[in-house]
Order: C-alpha cells, then sequence, then structure tokens
C-alpha cells in the first residue's frame, strides 16, 4: 500500500470505503467511520498508528500480521468490516450523535441479508450512543441484533489511549474464541 500525500488525505474529507462482506460470516467488525487516511489509502484502518491489524495477529486470529491493503484476505477467515458511518472525518468525534444512530438501521439490514454469528462494534462510546445503551460494558452484550450475537471491543485507534495492544489483544481473542474464529 502506497502512503497517501498529506493533499491526498486532506482531499479525503466524506469518501467512503467499500465493506468487505460476505454471507455466513464468523465476525462482522463494525468500525465508527472510516479515518481520512484510510479513505485516502482505499483500505480500513490503515493509519500507521491504528492497532486494528496488530491486535487480529496478537490474538492469533489471522495467520500473520497483515497489512490493510490485505484486508480482503480477512473474508476466508470469516471476518468481514463494515461502519457505522460511511463518510470518512479526520475523527470521530465529528460525528454527530444523530449521525452514528442512523447507522444502526443500515447494520441491521446488513446482519439480516449477511447473517453473521457476531457483530463486534469497535468503541464502547460509539456503541453506547448508537444503541442507546449508557450503561454497557466491553464484551458480549445481553440482547441479540437480528440473528446475531452482539459484542463491543475497544476502538483500536492510536488516540485510544485506555488499551495498549496487548489489552486490545485479549479482548479480540475472547470475541474469536465465543464466535469460534
Amino acid at each position: 500500500m502506497r502512503r497517501p500525500t498529506r493533499d491526498e488525505i486532506g482531499a479525503a474529507a466524506g469518501r467512503t470505503l467499500p465493506d468487505l462482506l460476505a454471507p455466513g460470516l464468523r465476525v462482522l467488525v463494525c468500525g465508527i467511520n472510516p479515518s481520512l487516511y484510510s479513505a485516502a489509502a482505499g483500505c480500513h484502518f490503515a493509519r500507521p498508528g491504528n492497532r486494528f491489524w496488530r491486535a487480529l495477529d496478537a490474538a492469533g486470529l489471522t495467520p500473520r500480521l497483515l497489512a490493510p491493503s490485505e484486508g480482503a484476505e480477512l473474508l476466508a477467515l470469516g471476518i468481514g468490516i463494515t461502519n457505522l458511518v460511511e463518510r470518512a472525518t479526520a475523527r470521530a468525534d465529528e460525528l454527530s450523535s444523530e449521525e452514528i444512530r442512523a447507522g444502526v438501521a443500515p447494520l441491521l439490514a446488513k446482519v439480516r441479508r449477511l447473517k453473521p454469528r457476531t457483530v463486534a462494534v469497535l468503541g464502547i462510546g460509539a456503541y453506547r450512543t448508537a444503541f442507546d445503551r449508557p450503561g454497557a460494558e466491553m464484551g458480549p452484550q445481553p440482547d441479540p441484533f437480528g440473528s446475531a450475537r452482539l459484542w463491543v471491543l475497544p476502538n483500536p485507534s492510536g488516540l485510544n489511549a485506555h488499551y495498549q495492544l496487548a489489552a486490545l489483544a485479549e479482548k479480540f481473542l475472547e470475541l474469536g474464541q465465543a464466535s469460534g474464529l
């Protein structure tokens, strides 16, 4: 993957990334929205400080550390990627609560169509806002989402200082074990 230039990153505001989807996934990972860097690179979780790919690898959910440009390889492993909000922003806090909540209906439509075993939302704050669950905790959620089990993982963004890589990997591993990955 070629690193996008500063101009390309700046021009990526509002762009979208195509989902990585297939029927019958074990886990459908749902991010908040693409970063400008990811939109400019054309790959999910592409920003160098994002720990998504390293957490998957450290948890043993991928056979090796995948590069963001190899995201389509996740489908063969039973993992897909989508977002609550499609448009790219510099930071997730640029999104309104209404915009985040509006992403739940399209996500549910994807779940009904593709029937993943588990939907894993990245980011407790985004989950609490989107699903109107202010007291939600990390991990499995009590209510199903369509036919899927609902799970919350920490946001792997480098801006999330609450979770270091080892702690992220532990949470990803818990999800993987519960989802048959």
